[in-house]
């Protein structure tokens, strides 16, 4: 198994380090904008974007109204007028009740926008990931097929929150710039410079002073937090490797028990939190310098429009409740100016997040493309009742594997054995016999696979009720109760039985041979006509190898049994035995660097 899976990696894995790179983000976003466009939840999306997009135009509506309060208001203060100042504050209520109202109706649409997104983002990766082959081809793709786990569950929830928040961010920074510049430009009108008895005013003075301040924070924030971006991609992949390395850990801890090697996994946990946190280390440091930035900026922001404004109400032509407007005004303008400044970590968060989101998609449509370059088994499907394999080569990177004969027909009731060395590729050939590995030459014709069981070396059992395990991959109300019980007892399993609907991880309460037992009693369920075993009858020992060979020569004595495995220790069971070549001289896999795939779709992308 680990020679199989070195070839896998060896196939597909990219550089150390491919995916650090930063594609161009308008390819990623359009992406992520098609696989929108093509989901089916997108008119539910569309309308609570509509919906934001009303709310936070009202919401906008109401600050110009509100800043506009600010002139009769200040002015009835500097006055001393209460019945005007009474007046004033009932105009407040009504105009802050109308806010508060907008304001709970946006976040419950923001929540929902996240909680929609997510779903649609999910359920998408969930197609593309669970496409047939698709999963096996990306587990041996290196880093970008590390931790599917992590980037569908938590990078793409991250992923949907921050494009939610920044997103009604933009929208709202952006629809109060488009109000209060055209304010804030007749206002300027007021501020009048008096220079040696010559009074003049600068037209848009006040929108001009906003459009540098918030200019040069942008400019600066985007200079000293631009190295952010990468090391929040790097910070997510370490993440992954240390909740990986924790999980395993857990799963294989009665080993670790058995072999003493705990200080051994210490040891090598240390080293997967010593990888993230000499991450985080660069994050606080970059993050640290960015808030001198960000910080500073936000302070200076008290005083900044009052200072600006100054001129106008020292010469008189500016009254308080006339410079509190402007001071309004400013603040909207240079806030809604800022908005990156004050956004840029979370920017550089979501940035990252959507290369790893993106790069994951893309690697999964990619895999279809996988070793384009070089020949493919002809797979055949056929109404006869036999399964042929004709000048069957099974390509690696290492070679070819190849039958010791060249025309093989097997029909209904045969037992077959194929045998071969370590390396020689037996796991390939079982690949390439179920569709997975499709890389080589030749034809295999098969009859309809529905009508086929494939037990790799290590049996499926999922999740749930041990009848659901049983019955895999059919519905469980398929057979009846005395089916599931004569099968266990067949097996040699009485003693499971009673636990037919208890819900348990049967893949790590049963021992190794029970697990294979029990998907051999699966067979007695399914009665399939072709059965296809890799290695699994190699590992049982001696009694319960002689109980399942058996059960296949008595239960199911129609059906074909084509075993691969290591010994030829079955030759009494098996009536026909094969032997599998390495031939270093026959055609061999080009590797697939998927890294060089998606460079070559994201700029694809970006000339479309």
């Amino acid at each position: 198994m680990a020679h199989q899976s070195q070839t896998m990696e060896d196939t597909l894995a990219p550089e150390p380090g491919a995916f650090d790179q930063q594609y161009a983000l308008a390819p990623q976003i359009m992406m992520m904008a098609q696989a929108f466009i093509s989901s089916p939840g997108r008119n539910p999306l569309i309308a609570l974007g509509a919906a934001i997009v009303g709310v936070v135009g009202a919401t906008a509506y109401g600050q110009i109204r509100l800043n506009a309060w600010n002139r009769p208001f200040y002015d009835a203060l500097e006055n001393r007028d209460l019945r005007q100042f009474l007046f004033e504050l009932g105009i407040f209520a009504m105009i802050a009740g109308t806010l508060l109202v907008l304001n709970v109706a946006q976040v419950w649409l923001n929540q929902t926008s996240k909680l929609r997104l997510r779903e649609q983002l999910t359920r998408d990766l969930f197609d593309q990931w669970l496409q047939p082959t698709r999963a096996f081809r990306l587990a041996g793709d290196g880093e970008i097929g590390a931790n599917p786990d992590q980037r569908i569950h938590e990078d793409v929830r991250h992923l949907t929150e921050l494009s939610t928040d920044l997103g009604i961010g933009l929208l709202q920074a952006t629809l109060l710039l488009l109000s209060f510049i055209g304010v804030l430009w007749g206002l300027s009108e007021r501020v009048v410079f008096d220079f040696d008895g010559w009074k003049f005013s600068i037209p848009g003075y006040m929108v001009w002073c906003a459009l540098f301040y918030a200019g040069a924070a942008s400019w600066l924030s985007w200079r000293v937090g631009h190295p952010l971006i990468n090391l929040n991609a790097e910070r997510y992949a370490r993440e992954a490797d240390l909740r990986f390395a924790l999980v395993r850990v857990n799963e294989h801890s009665n080993s670790i028990a058995v072999y003493g090697g705990e200080q051994d996994e210490k040891a090598r946990l240390h080293r997967e939190l010593d990888q993230v946190l000499r991450v985080m280390r660069r994050l606080v440091t970059g993050v640290t310098r960015l808030t001198w930035i960000t910080a500073g900026y936000g302070w200076f922001a008290i005083v900044a429009p009052i200072v600006v404004a100054a001129p106008g109400y020292f010469a008189g032509d500016l009254s308080l409740g006339g410079l509190m407007v402007v001071v309004g005004a400013f603040n909207q303008v240079q806030q809604s100016l800022r908005w990156f400044v004050d956004n840029f970590s979370v920017i550089a968060d979501w940035r990252a997040t959507l290369l790893r989101v993106a790069s994951f998609r893309l690697a999964l449509v990619e895999m279809d493309k996988l070793g384009d370059q070089s020949t493919r088994i002809e797979k055949i499907a056929t109404t006869d009742e036999k399964i042929v394999f004709d000048n069957l080569g099974i390509a690696s990177p290492s070679g070819c594997t190849a039958l010791s004969e060249p025309h093989i027909e097997i029909l209904p009731g045969d037992h077959v054995l194929i045998v071969g060395s370590t390396g020689a590729g037996k796991t390939n050939l079982f690949r390439a016999i179920a569709g997975l590995w499709p890389w080589g030459c030749g034809r295999i014709l098969m009859p309809p696979q529905e009508r086929m069981i494939f037990m790799p070396q290590r049996p499926y059992i999922p999740p749930g009720a041990l009848r659901d395990a049983l019955a895999y991959p059919s519905a469980p109300g398929k057979f009846a109760d005395g089916a599931y019980v004569a099968a266990l007892h067949r097996l040699g399993l009485s003693h499971l039985v009673p636990s037919l609907d208890r819900v348990s991880r049967w893949d790590k309460e049963l021992n190794s041979d029970d697990r294979i037992k029990l998907a051999f009693a699966r067979l007695l369920l399914l009665k399939p006509r072709w059965i296809l075993i890799d290695e699994a009858i190699d590992s049982l020992d001696e009694s319960n190898r002689a109980l399942v060979l058996d059960v296949l020569g008595e239960d199911l004595e129609t059906a074909a049994v084509i075993s691969i495995g290591r010994l030829n220790a079955h030759e009494q069971f098996f009536r026909t035995v094969l032997h599998l070549t390495k031939d270093p001289e026959g055609q061999r896999l080009e590797p697939f660097v998927i890294d060089e795939a998606l460079d070559r779709t994201m700029k694809r992308s970006a000339a479309e």
